[in-house]
């Protein structure tokens, strides 16, 4: 087997009449050295970017004179290869340090890798090979020493670190919480630590999806036909006879089966159309609907269908793109002080940008929905989605039906984090249009790379920002430009940036602000809502700025967060007061739990004695606005019915992907009925019975439907007080069967609202928030300077929650929710071609968190004493504010890259965008084994010639 075997990717020479018996793996012999290597995206479950497998043979007489040697990369060509020129050179040669110099030179020439080389990262994959024959060096030449011979290359101590892998220890773990009082009666569940009352069956394979209900007698199959030619042309025709001629496929809908009136959607505003029309506006825009009898055939028809576009332009796909045509979907801004007064004071000015990626849901179950038509056009829609409501008035309006006529029900989700939200519309109204018109169920499954290039992301950002501050570390004023790529239409874009330019002073006190707002339009799928909406960005920009005054006036950053830390009382740039101000109880609490000045000085002098590991430590914090800026949003639902047996059916207008809401409603039930849990159930959120709910998102719903179901429970209990009085002995069950009796009503519906004056834009007044959640992480991480590897130690987390409703639950979100952040921050990379096309798609290109990459050593503490009058017994919405703690690992990171530098005396003022994968990590961590490619910016900036491009 030798460099003839691979012919290209996945090929081989072995002919179609040849099979492949044996591989025989040579040992190696006396005076030979072996070594392998290779780096990833991800630690565990990946492909590599570039890996080598490297083999050295010495003489037998003079031991340091290489005999023979072959050095073999993958991910440096089109199939593995060896770099001949550097290999022949070494044989012959003494094994001494005037050897590295000439290998790494000649590496680059075996792979002259170009910018726009596929799979990008050229400068980085040479960077790479030439680290790993340096690794490979500094381990031969231990080998050698420990055989015994001597006029050895000298090693300093500081350099072995290169050897050392990053490697998981045991995991060690935490949880602290507040344990209810021992006189709470044993019904009453609230504020116990009880399991997801689902959890067996998510573990187990027993929940229901919407893909595992049972398929229905006649049913057929829809797959879109979406666009893949240009992201920006005129739609010439489209021609589906191919596809109609294949057998099992029944019919083809487009823009011509619909009422032009009809074929439009939008959430905010009705700008995309179901099926395009004389325009083509992204890639991935929908252009008709295949129905056939089973998915297969219905998949391979949908690409049968002939789209004929002409190209248009201008095509914009990046956010730069967009400013320079103008092209914004909305613009908000806010003002607080004089800036520029304030910059005029300042003892220094810095300016410059930042760029924070877009991420993928990456929900388990992609989008998918099941529409049965029935008698007298109504139509029951099962449907993976967080707005039921908004789902049912879409569907309504473009199957021109009124709204009782469509019933949508969701029993669970497979995750969604904002993305089914929204986008789940894509299938749901052509599903219903076919089964309306077919009259047959109709069920619609996304695969997973159809269902990451067409259903959005979180919005990427670009910040521009200029900021003044003094020698003493106090910022005076800040001025940003945010600039967010919606994609090609509305959806939640506008409400997204105002959320981060609301929300961007994070925990800080800074006295003057002037923070502009722009949501881009582009020729991109439409992005959407991810967990966070638009504040994971504004706090790890600002952030950012502490890092660079804390860099600039050369004190520890930990210090001048402290500086500007809010009180209680405090106004904030939207003139919010602060009330609960409860940051500085979890900075103290944090800086405690983690012992942060005692592994500071760890930290520095593990760094002081390894050159290639440096460690980092950060401390961050988080402060999430929780509540809606539109009144209609304010609003809850529930129905609760007794039945005769005492059974419980409770129903609310939220739906459960995951995140424990039936759980805690059920909790609450059970403190307001005063009975089991196990006498209280909820089936499935639908339309018929809580209608006009507002969406599951926001971290507000626990707050909303809890205050709901208790509304309805108290008025069951006081209809039952009367024979609770006449008979106190007595059981549930008999009270329930004495009011039946009596003619008693025995289901109630409940309702909640709540209304603060709206915030307004243009006189900075008003209210966007109901209450304030707080949080602060400590994350302390070891980067390899040669590969851009890095290992997460030790995080700590400490969150206000108010007064938990379910610690086990809210800490698995606080868990849940900075692994997430994790993925955005430093790992999860979303990249485009020129052409429009997303280019990480799939599990295979795109890379979320594993077990792996937990921190090694993970504690997690709710403050105690914390209290909330403002929502549900005293709780917080818990499911988005823990995220945006994750940037405690990336400035961690951030750390440990600024220590490298300083060994190295470059300048600490470098730009990091995010997500800090180890393609950043090591293009900032420039050292004599890296190489410097001027057509290609450390940030990967959109040269002309790139392989991929950042939108």
């Amino acid at each position: 087997m030798d460099e003839h075997f691979f012919k290209s990717y996945r090929k081989t020479s072995i002919q179609g009449i040849e099979v492949l018996r044996s591989i025989t793996l040579p040992l190696s012999k006396k005076n030979e050295f072996i070594w392998s290597a290779k780096q990833c995206r991800r630690r565990e479950d990946d492909i590599a970017i570039v890996n080598t497998a490297m083999k050295v043979s010495f003489d037998t007489t003079d031991q340091c004179l290489i005999k023979s040697a072959q050095l073999v990369f993958g991910g440096m060509a089109a199939m593995t290869s060896e770099a001949k020129a550097a290999s022949r050179y070494l044989i012959g040669k003494k094994w001494s340090t005037e050897i590295l110099e000439d290998v790494c030179s000649l590496l680059v020439q075996d792979f002259p890798l170009s910018v726009d080389v596929p799979g990008g990262m050229a400068t980085y994959r040479q960077s790479l090979a030439i680290s790993f024959f340096y690794k490979f060096y500094l381990h031969v030449t231990q080998w050698l020493s420990e055989s015994g011979i001597s006029d050895l290359p000298f090693i300093e101590t500081e350099a072995l670190s290169a050897t050392r892998p990053c490697i998981r220890s045991e995991s060690k773990e935490s949880q602290l919480y507040q344990i209810v009082s021992p006189d709470q009666p044993e019904h009453d569940l609230v504020g116990r630590p009880i399991t997801h009352l689902s959890g067996l069956k998510h573990a187990t394979g027993e929940a229901i999806y919407i893909d595992d209900i049972p398929l229905h007698r006649n049913e057929h199959y829809g797959t879109l036909v979406i666009n893949r030619t240009v992201p920006y042309g005129k739609l010439l025709s489209v021609d589906p006879s191919e596809a109609l001629a294949i057998p099992g496929v029944v019919a083809f809908f487009d823009s011509s089966s619909i009422p032009k009136d009809r074929n439009t959607f939008g959430v905010i505003e009705h700008d995309e159309f179901v099926f395009a029309t004389e325009e083509v506006t992204t890639i991935g825009q929908t252009i008709g609907l295949i129905v056939a009898t089973d998915a297969l055939i219905a998949e391979k028809a949908s690409k049968l269908v002939k789209i004929n576009v002409e190209p248009l332009s201008p095509t914009i796909l990046t956010i730069e793109e967009a400013i320079a045509n103008n092209s914004y979907l909305h613009h908000c801004k806010v003002s607080s002080g004089d800036v520029e007064a304030g910059l005029t004071r300042a003892d220094h000015i810095v300016e410059g940008e930042m760029r924070v990626g877009g991420q993928e849901h990456f929900y388990l179950e992609t989008q998918s929905c099941l529409v049965i038509p029935k008698e007298e056009d109504e139509v029951d829609v099962f449907i993976a989605t967080q707005a039921v409501v908004n789902m049912q008035r879409s569907i309504s309006k473009c199957i021109g039906v009124p709204q009782n006529r469509v019933t949508v029900k969701t029993r669970r989700a497979g995750g969604s984090f904002g993305g089914k939200e929204t986008r789940c519309i894509l299938l749901g109204i052509p599903a219903a249009l076919a089964a309306q018109k077919l009259r047959v169920p109709v069920r619609m499954v996304l695969n997973r790379y159809d269902d990451m290039e067409i259903t959005g992301h979180r919005n990427p950002y670009l910040f521009r920002y200029k900021m003044g501050f003094n020698s003493d570390g106090r910022i005076i004023a800040i001025r940003i430009s945010a600039y967010s790529n919606g994609g090609i239409a509305q959806d939640l874009g506008s409400e997204i940036i105002c959320v981060t330019i609301l929300s961007i002073d994070g925990t800080f006190r800074i006295p003057n602000w002037e923070i502009d707002g722009w949501a881009c339009k582009t020729n991109l799928p439409t992005n959407t809502a991810m967990r966070g909406f638009g504040n994971p960005e504004g706090s790890i920009m600002l952030h950012t700025l502490f890092e660079i005054v804390a860099e600039t006036t050369e004190r520890d950053s930990v210090e001048i967060r402290q500086l500007h830390l809010y009180e209680e009382g405090d106004f904030t740039p939207t003139n919010q007061i602060l009330t609960n101000c409860t940051i500085k109880q979890c900075w103290d609490e944090c800086l405690a739990n983690s012992t942060y000045h005692k592994r500071l000085q760890a930290v520095k002098q593990f760094n002081k004695n390894n050159k290639w590991k440096k460690r980092g430590i950060a401390i961050t914090t988080t402060k999430h606005n929780l509540g809606f800026g539109d009144k209609f949003m304010c609003q809850a639902g529930a129905l609760v019915m007794i039945h005769l047996d005492g059974s419980v059916s409770l129903n609310h207008g939220g739906m459960e992907m995951g995140q424990g809401l039936h759980t805690k409603m059920i909790q609450i039930a059970t403190r307001v009925l005063q009975i089991p849990a196990s006498k209280i159930y909820f089936s499935e959120t639908a339309s018929d019975k809580v209608p006009n709910a507002p969406p599951t998102c926001g971290s507000m719903s626990a707050d909303l439907n809890g205050m709901a179901i208790i509304n309805a429970c108290d008025i069951l209990m006081e209809r039952l007080l009367p024979y609770k009085s006449a008979n106190p002995n007595g059981s549930w069950e008999s009270w329930i069967t004495a009011a039946y009796f009596d003619q008693i009503n025995l289901s109630a519906v409940g309702f909640y609202s709540y209304f603060d004056p709206i915030y307004s834009f243009a006189s900075n007044s008003g209210s966007h928030t109901k209450y304030t959640s707080f949080g602060a992480a400590c994350s302390e991480v070891e980067i390899d300077c040669l590969t851009g590897d890095h290992s997460v130690l030790r995080t700590d987390i400490v969150m206000d929650v108010g007064e938990s409703l379910n610690p086990a639950i809210d800490i698995g979100q606080i868990e849940g929710a900075f692994v997430q952040g994790y993925g955005l921050f430093v790992m999860e990379e979303l990249l485009h071609s020129r052409e429009g096309h997303l280019l990480t798609k799939g599990p295979s290109m795109y890379k979320i968190p594993t077990m792996n990459d937990i921190p090694r050593e993970f504690y997690v503490s709710i403050l105690r004493g914390s209290s909330n009058p403002r929502a549900v017994y005293s709780s917080k919405g818990i499911g988005e504010p823990p995220l945006t703690l994750a940037t405690s690992v990336f400035f961690a990171i951030r750390n440990a890259i600024s220590d490298a530098r300083k060994d190295k005396k470059l300048s600490i003022d470098f730009r990091f965008d995010s997500p800090a994968t180890v393609e950043r990590i090591r293009i900032a961590c420039e050292n004599e084994y890296s190489v410097r490619q001027p057509s290609l910016s450390e940030n990967g900036s959109n040269c002309q010639n790139s392989w991929s491009i950042n939108v």
